[in-house]
């Protein structure tokens, strides 16, 4: 699927093609137009009168090398079955060099995984941003008889990622793309910002009645915004705890590494008085943070869901005020303001009122872009 999206989005099939019976001379290409849900996709197919589907990794990376591929390809589909070997190995708990794999083995899926290698390649894609992976649910039949949904190599290879279950009990991830996304996804999350240039769709086997089985691939160029990520948000309602454990929350959270933490009032059930929580936080720190939530308010649960983040491009200028430096804010559209830190010690230095060394700083900074 995410070889056809590729070709849909504007890979050169016939560089495609080329490139990818170098691997096997006896395997036949093909890219087809067709519809999933009445949306438009490319089916890429590989079929190949069978060779060997058991294959170590040191074949595979022969294949590779023998290949007619840039460099650059061979490097980045090497890397993917090293991940993919190293999934193996640790299920079977087997060394590298005797792991052995089943259909990932077969030239047909050898194909996809060096097709897409190759496809981002043709697209000049220098930076991949991966969504949450539908991973599918139910069974699978394996060589190694039937697995639940994800099998264990897909599980492995997506542990850290984001994954969640929807749609007809069949497996929407296999091994091959959870290689993919593990070894070349760059980051997992919203889309980030950027001017679209490109959309493809990949059509899967399946034509389901529940959704349209495709997968899209979306290129473009950097909007210029330096950040636009996913961030998680972090909430608790909270009426039964006092105003001081509720400000020395707000104050472990922030030293623990949240990127906000907020209070705000509330009006709870039966009329009492209450705080909303509000904590924002890298993915990462998430269930860090909630754990002092736990330790340190009388909340017995917490609401937790992912949102954007998108901030201007910023940097910080030094200024010398009368009382001392000063470190401004600067902002992409030339917003500026003084650091609040370096006021206030300043202010508690030289015992002054706040707002006159704030207006120190906003002078000094104007007279230094003079």
């Amino acid at each position: 699927m995410l070889v056809g999206a590729l070709a849909d989005a504007g890979a050169d099939t016939a560089t495609l093609t080329h490139a990818l019976k170098s691997l096997d001379p006896h395997v036949e290409i093909s890219f087809e137009k067709t519809r999933r849900r009445e949306i438009g996709a490319t089916k890429f197919r590989v079929s190949v009168k069978e060779t060997p589907k058991h294959r170590h990794l040191s074949g595979i990376l022969k294949m590779i090398d023998a290949a007619e591929l840039p460099a650059e390809v061979k490097i980045s589909s090497s890397a993917v079955f090293q991940k993919l070997a190293e999934a193996e190995s640790s299920i079977h708990q087997q060394p590298l060099e005797k792991v052995h794999f089943h259909e990932v083995g077969a030239v047909d899926s050898i194909a996809d995984i060096v097709g897409a290698c190759l496809g981002f390649h043709l697209m000049g894609a220098q930076q991949i941003i991966c969504s949450p992976i539908n991973v599918g649910s139910g069974t699978v039949n394996t060589e190694h008889g039937v697995l639940p949904v994800p099998a264990p190599a897909t599980a492995a290879l997506l542990t850290g990622k984001p994954v969640y279950s929807r749609g007809p009990a069949l497996e929407l991830t296999t091994p091959t793309g959870a290689a993919v996304v593990a070894a070349l996804a760059n980051n997992f999350g919203v889309m980030p910002a950027m001017k679209i240039t490109a959309i493809g769709y990949g059509a899967g086997d399946h034509d389901f009645r529940e959704h349209a089985n495709v997968l899209r691939i979306v290129m473009g160029d950097s909007s210029g915004a330096s950040e636009a990520t996913a961030v998680s948000v972090i909430e608790a309602n909270i009426d039964d705890s006092t105003p001081q454990v509720l400000a020395y929350t707000v104050e472990r959270l922030m030293s623990a590494g949240a990127l906000d933490a907020s209070l705000q009032p509330l009006e709870m059930k039966k009329g009492r008085p209450g705080s909303l929580l509000r904590v924002i936080a890298e993915p990462a720190m998430r269930d860090a943070l909630a754990e002092i939530i736990f330790a340190e308010t009388s909340s017995l649960g917490l609401r937790m869901y992912t949102a954007e983040r998108r901030v201007q491009p910023r940097h910080s200028v030094d200024v010398l005020t009368e009382y001392g430096p000063v470190r401004m804010k600067v902002s992409g559209d030339l917003s500026y303001a003084p650091e609040y830190e370096d006021c206030r010690t300043l202010a508690i230095a030289k015992q002054l009122p706040l707002r006159q060394v704030l207006a120190a700083a906003n002078q000094a900074y104007l007279q230094l872009k003079k």
